[in-house]
């Protein structure tokens, strides 16, 4: 009988973790997602996420609000990512070299203006109580869902209908496939790319805002772990698909979430070999992609990685 409440508690853990975790993941590689459907990699999304999560912080301990800070996240994002875009129209630009540029830029401006907000503490995301019900503390902890998963995970269907159904997902496709036949239907692909690239910046910083302002609840200048850069790995695990980043993102929350679920029924055994999870998932996905033929097989076309 004793293994059995254990089970249920990792069980339970794993999905609420997975859950949590999963949020800055899902918002960052959807993010990506769209920068690459146009035929651009953003690398800096790591930079972009950092500098999110400090803007969120800063302006929730200043205005006592924590949905202002998100706001504030996305449009820091936006700025980074007008930034990228604007560069990568310049003639002879590498858009890998940019993003990596601007990783460091936005990483370097986090840390500068955030200093003095790592040991304020600012007002948390307000979550959604959905195991009120059971009347079972733990239970109701652990899924007490933020506001904005949900919102990641509605964004993941719109963009997916968006993409095949609607003439501006039309536009995206074609300018990130066939630059030539976007250019010949009259497109300007600079502005296509730039509009996507900074839609993809204003979804990352929001994807930071999560972090600092809801799990782990805290701004501190290693809060992102990586995260940034993983995301763009897993946007190509998923296939340039907005619905598969949505169940890769809580693949690679749950990953992130075994260490501390088995921390919670007292397995601290290789602790910290479990919280490398999400690394050890992402090197494994990359070598199980290295082949040209099955990684890139749904890669848009202009992406420079493809040519």
């Amino acid at each position: 009988m004793s293994q059995d409440p254990g089970l249920w508690t990792v069980l339970l853990a794993m999905i609420a973790g997975a859950i949590r975790v999963s949020t800055p993941f899902l918002f960052v590689s959807l993010g990506e997602c769209l920068t690459e459907k146009s035929g651009r990699i953003n690398l800096g999304l790591e930079g972009t996420l950092i500098f999110g999560a400090m803007s969120a912080y800063a302006t929730a301990y200043t205005t006592g609000s924590p949905w202002l800070g998100v706001l504030v996240a996305g449009f820091a994002g936006l700025s980074l990512g007008v930034l990228h875009g604007l560069l990568c129209n310049l003639p002879r630009i590498n858009d890998v070299a940019v993003g990596i540029a601007l990783m460091l830029f936005g990483t370097g401006l986090a840390f500068f203006f955030g200093k003095p907000f790592i040991q304020p503490a600012a007002p948390r995301l307000p979550g959604i109580p959905l195991g009120d019900w059971t009347g079972n503390p733990a239970i109701a902890s652990a899924l007490d869902i933020n506001p904005l998963f949900f919102v990641g995970a509605g964004l993941a269907l719109v963009m997916a209908w968006g993409f095949k159904t609607t003439r501006w997902g039309l536009i995206v496709r074609m300018v990130g496939d066939s630059a030539a036949a976007a250019r010949a239907m009259g497109y300007s692909l600079g502005q296509v790319r730039l509009i996507c690239t900074a839609l993809g910046g204003f979804l990352s910083g929001i994807g930071g805002s999560f972090l600092s302002l809801s799990y782990p609840g805290s701004w501190n200048e290693g809060l992102s772990s990586g995260q940034g850069l993983i995301a763009v790995a897993l946007v190509i695990f998923a296939r340039w698909n907005p619905l598969r980043c949505f169940v890769a993102a809580l693949l690679f929350g749950g990953a992130g979430a075994l260490g501390p679920a088995l921390q919670s029924i007292g397995i601290s055994q290789g602790y910290y070999l479990f919280n490398a999870a999400p690394y050890i998932l992402t090197l494994l996905i990359m070598i199980a992609s290295v082949s040209p033929k099955r990684s890139l097989k749904d890669a848009p076309s202009e992406l420079s990685i493809t040519r």
